[in-house]
């Protein structure tokens, strides 16, 4: 089926879920011809068909509830019921019950694409080598969160950096316009539920943000609360795009499931209820881009984190033997050698639309 074709297939089945917005989804259209990487982010629909045709010897691996659509921007901060700032995997949308080795060469291949893209200075056999060892030391630890307060340095520092200038993160919601229309009644009251007081004064808006989850409806509250902002979103939930590639016709949404069995310390701020996945937004509690972190960084350090958090997240629903069984039994450069047939697929498909030879 040609990337087009399973587009058109892929948002009808999307649609006859959730309600999509027409607007958005031809901005998400247009930001995929950027770049190979954003490319990459928005398509996980594509991914999914095609992964079990290009890698069918990897479909052997443990089926454990995974990320799906991992990547190297699907990280980012929060703080725990301690209010201790946190690192790890930002979104569990494609959330789904997938061999182990879908997550660690999905975020291998986008790690070759960031490479590619001067997004990380790395060469990829090291870089994936990283992320690999990462993977089985997590797996051997038997799984542990990445508290930032007290471990960590090199994440710490990372992250940081990245908070210096809460200015620009509350730049970038202030300007955004009121809602004027009438969002869904449990898409407003759970926006209302997260705030500190329910007749708490607020402003709604519209965000438009991600790129895999472009075109969903995505709305956030904005409020003054004892001296400074505080803001909280909904999105709106469906199920992965890898049941509509599995043909699935009774799929389930399992974004609360995989936050109960990962090894994590939980956000208490996020909710799945009735459809809806809401969250607070601070500058601590949000994605981060590569384009965030500081210009001096530890990059192997970051994706061996990457690599272990992947493993906090598959010792879930998965045991650390055959885990571990499923990647060291294979020959030396398996991952290499699948992450870079995924990516050259995932280019040929950019090139294809966005018109590029």
């Amino acid at each position: 089926m040609s990337f087009r074709r399973a587009t058109q297939e892929y948002e009808a089945w999307l649609g006859s879920h959730i309600r999509l917005l027409p607007g958005d989804l031809h901005l998400k259209h247009q930001r995929m011809k950027e770049d190979v990487f954003s490319f990459l982010r928005a398509t996980y629909y594509r991914w999914a068909a095609i992964f079990p045709e290009i890698c069918p010897d990897l479909q052997s691996a443990p089926e454990v509830l995974a990320v799906g659509d991992l990547h190297v921007e699907n990280f980012g901060t929060w703080r725990d019921a301690e209010g201790r700032l946190v690192w790890g995997i930002n979104d569990f949308d494609e959330a789904g019950w997938l061999p182990s080795t879908n997550d660690l060469v999905r975020l291998s291949s986008s790690v070759i694409l960031a490479i590619q893209l001067s997004h990380l200075s790395l060469k990829a056999p090291a870089a994936l080598k990283a992320v690999l060892e990462g993977y089985l030391d997590g797996l051997d630890a038997g799984g542990r969160p990445f508290v930032l307060a007290h471990d960590h340095h090199a994440l710490r520092v990372m992250a940081f950096e990245r908070l210096r200038e809460p200015t620009q993160f509350w730049g970038k919601l202030d300007p955004l316009r009121t809602f004027r229309g009438r969002p869904s009644r449990r898409a407003y009251k759970a926006l209302v539920r997260q705030l500190p007081r329910k007749d708490l004064p607020h402003r709604l808006v519209h965000r438009i943000a991600g790129l895999g989850s472009l075109g969903r409806q995505r709305f956030v509250a904005l409020a003054e609360w004892e001296g400074g902002k505080i803001a909280r979103e909904t999105k709106a939930l469906a199920p992965s795009a890898a049941a509509w590639a599995a043909g699935d016709r009774s799929p389930t949404i399992h974004y609360q499931e995989i936050l109960q069995t990962s090894i994590r310390c939980r956000d208490p701020f996020v909710t799945i209820k009735r459809g809806w996945v809401t969250r607070r937004l601070s500058p601590d509690c949000s994605r981060i881009e590569l384009s965030d972190l500081p210009r001096q960084r530890d990059e192997l350090r970051l994706l061996h984190a990457m690599g272990w958090e992947t493993a906090n997240v598959h010792l879930g629903t998965g045991g650390r033997k055959a885990l571990r069984s499923a990647v060291t039994r294979r020959k030396k450069d398996w991952l290499v050698e699948a992450a870079r047939a995924m990516a050259d697929a995932v280019k040929r498909d950019w090139k294809e639309w966005s018109g590029r030879r």
